[in-house]
């Protein structure tokens, strides 16, 4: 079997470019193509990968040219999404997009329309999808133990938010805000394991603390992004080296109308102590909680009466090897058995598309006296091509 060629645009491979590298499967794939705009991140691409025949290229233009690629994964800033994914399906390769697919609903919609008319391949980044928390917990829903799901609450505290607020995702015209950026992945999950998409929300928000500290980043003077995972970034209203000048949310809330009639709270904060997802999906038979969201954690099931200090079944889920819990691997493979056999990925592009319109309309909401918005639906044809 030939081996799919694939290109990297995007070449920080401290960070998600580095997955792939990790995860791609070489008796599969091989390595054809590196894009970056920086010609230092290309410079350490062949510092760290010596050994490796790539092409390098400065232009994106240019990798998505090469006939050699195939297959690319678009690793870059949130804003160039659409401009890069439309370019790639035009140019006939399979598309690998890291989430969020765009920063407008806009944006994705011109992606997908993009890909059904060149009949091209396109996955989204979601690798939640993956974790064997969420994946439980979509075994215990399916199963019926907890009845037909009615309410969903996730909680999502963030310790090391102010690695948002370092960088580019302290700007709206970088990616909209924080409820898109970092709740797209959660949004998502909760469409996908209450079986519905968001029809209206709802939203509330503002910048409350990463807006206090003095000594910030001066112009052009790069961040420490590692510092916000060390125990002493701390008190967070005190810290140094933040953005200059952040206009996006540090907390969010947001109201959830799905389709279905599952109703849904979403609350985010980036500058809490302590760091994850806290699910509760209440079903008409009871409800099921999970506690921790990647290596040793528990889902607590409840079906009786009782305290809550006493759930009925306890699942003991134990860590798992690779980066984001184990997930990585999982998601990098999905994808080229896609390209190469056909395998549909577990989350369609339009499934994306509807997390980034929940988002999108709830920064508008909050941004606008927490008024109402309805979520525009996709057209059958799209929503039929991509299953």
């Amino acid at each position: 079997m030939n081996k799919i060629r694939f290109g990297i645009i995007g070449a920080d491979f401290s960070l998600r470019a580095g997955m792939v590298m990790a995860n791609y499967p070489a008796d599969q794939a091989e390595l054809a193509a590196v894009c970056d705009h920086d010609p230092a991140q290309l410079e350490l691409f062949r510092k760290n990968y010596p050994d490796s025949t790539a092409a390098l290229y400065s232009d994106y233009r240019q990798l998505i040219a090469d006939p050699a690629v195939a297959a690319v994964f678009i690793m870059v800033r949130d804003r160039y999404h659409e401009e890069i994914a439309v370019a790639a399906l035009e140019a006939g390769k399979a598309v690998f997009l890291e989430k969020p697919m765009a920063i407008t609903i806009g944006g994705c919609d011109r992606i997908l329309e993009t890909a059904c008319r060149t009949r091209g391949k396109l996955m989204v980044g979601h690798n939640m999808r993956y974790f064997d928390s969420v994946l439980k917990m979509k075994e215990i829903i399916d199963s019926g133990l907890i009845g037909e799901i009615q309410c969903v609450w996730c909680r999502h505290f963030v310790s090391y938010g102010s690695c948002y607020f370092r960088h580019w995702c302290a700007r709206r015209e970088n990616c909209t805000g924080l409820l898109l950026q970092k709740g797209a992945h959660d949004i998502d999950v909760i469409h996908w394991l209450a079986g519905g998409y968001s029809s209206r929300v709802v939203g509330m928000g503002r910048l409350s603390v990463y807006n206090r500290p003095g000594n910030r980043l001066a112009p052009g003077e790069k961040p420490d992004r590692k510092v916000s995972f060390r125990d002493e970034c701390w008190p967070p209203d005190q810290l140094a080296g933040l953005y200059p000048d952040p206009d996006v949310e540090d907390h969010n809330m947001l109201l959830m109308q799905l389709d279905n009639g599952v109703q849904a709270s979403y609350e985010q904060c980036m500058y809490t102590p302590d760091a994850e997802r806290n699910y509760t999906f209440i079903g008409t038979r009871g409800r099921l909680e999970n506690i921790g969201d990647t290596g040793n954690c528990e889902i607590h099931v409840w079906t009786r009466r009782g305290s809550r200090r006493n759930p009925d079944i306890v699942y003991h889920l134990k860590e798992k090897p690779g980066s984001h819990g184990g997930a990585d691997g999982p998601i990098v493979r999905a994808f080229f058995d896609y390209v190469g056999k056909d395998i549909p990925p577990p989350v369609p592009p339009t499934a994306a598309r509807y997390a980034v319109a929940a988002g999108v309309l709830g920064h508008d909401s909050m941004r606008h006296g927490s008024q109402p918005r309805d979520i525009p639906p996709l057209p059958d044809r799209l929503l039929d091509y991509f299953g």
